[in-house]
């Protein structure tokens, strides 16, 4: 495992991060432990109960409600496809 100051893990995160997603093992000293930065993989009904308390049943009607008013918003024309440039969508009207 390759262990790292919290001041060198800093200077080059994405590096470390981008190591760790290939499956390197980095970890990082902090006190008098090592804190490991490995890639998980987070499924949304998982990520819901966890975050948010959401049962299944509560993370399914959420996902109907949530479909429906997209439908309803794109039929009354109040939506727009991304172009790419977030920017440019976050100043439109």
């Amino acid at each position: 495992m390759k262990t790292l100051t919290i001041t060198d893990a800093k200077k080059n995160l994405g590096q470390w991060l981008a190591a760790a997603a290939r499956g390197e093992d980095i970890g990082i000293v902090s006190g008098a432990n090592i804190i490991a930065l490995r890639k998980v993989e987070v499924e949304s009904t998982d990520y819901a109960q966890r975050e948010y308390g959401l049962t299944k049943k509560e993370l399914s009607r959420a996902a109907k409600r949530l479909d429906a008013e997209l439908t309803a918003d794109r039929k009354r024309g109040r939506t727009r496809r991304y172009s790419g440039n977030l920017e440019h969508a976050l100043h439109q009207p």
